[in-house]
Order: structure tokens, then sequence, then C-alpha cells
């Protein structure tokens, strides 16, 4: 029986040294995972002070400049279509009141056209019959 407990207690031994070598390599790796964490976070932190920040800064100094430009365009379009539909209407008024006019002042002159026309074609049609029986 002591071949036995021999055997046994040298793989209990190896497996206790394999569980510390475990342990050992596990704390390790957890050493060197919170490293790494460090040393990428305060590459990040470089990164973003000295890249991204001015970046940041830039795009919204630009998107400021884009939105104080398209206030202005947007206000002048507004002008420019007020002084388009303005300008519409007051040549729209003018045509009718130019047609108005016109009307007005040939409605006399195609009054006394029709007058001259109705008695001309009054006076051809007296005469034609008398011309017939002559």
């Amino acid at each position: 029986m002591n071949a036995d407990l021999t055997t046994t207690n040298l793989l209990l031994g190896i497996m206790a040294a394999v569980s510390l070598l475990e342990a050992i390599l596990f704390v390790a790796a957890i050493i060197a995972g919170l490293t790494l964490y460090r040393r990428v976070s305060e590459l990040i932190a470089v990164v973003e002070s000295r890249h991204v920040a001015p970046a940041m800064l830039r795009v919204n100094a630009i998107l400021d400049d884009v939105r104080g430009v398209t206030a202005t365009v947007k206000d002048e379009t507004n002008r420019v279509d007020h002084a388009i539909r303005s300008t519409v209407e007051r040549v729209d008024h003018t045509a009718e009141r130019v047609r108005s006019n016109v009307r007005a002042k040939t409605s006399t002159l195609v009054g006394v056209v029709r007058g001259v026309r109705v008695a001309i074609e009054t006076l051809l049609s007296h005469r034609e019959p008398h011309a017939g029986r002559t």
C-alpha cells in the first residue's frame, strides 16, 4: 500500500503545482490586461486631445458658418421671392389697366366703325333694288 500512496501523493503534488502555476498565470494575465487597458486608455486620451478635439472645434466652426450661410441664403431667397411676387402682381395690374384702357378707347372707335358699316350696308341694300328696276 505504500506504493499506492506514494503515487497518489505524487499525482496530488503535480496537480497542486499545476494549479499554482495556473493561478500565477491567471494573475499575470490580469496584470497584463490591466496594464494594456491603462496604456490604451492613455493612448486614446492623447489621440483625443491632440487630434479629435481640434478636429471637432474645426467641424463645429464649419457647422456654425454653414448655419450662417444657410440663414443668409434663406433670407435672401425670401426677399427675392417677395420681390418677384410683387413685380408679377404689378405687371398683372398694369396689364389689366392697359387692357381696360384699350377697351375703353377702342370701344368708341369700334362702335363708330360698326355704325359706319351698318350705314354703308343700309345704303347699298337700298340702292341695289333701285338699280335692278331701272
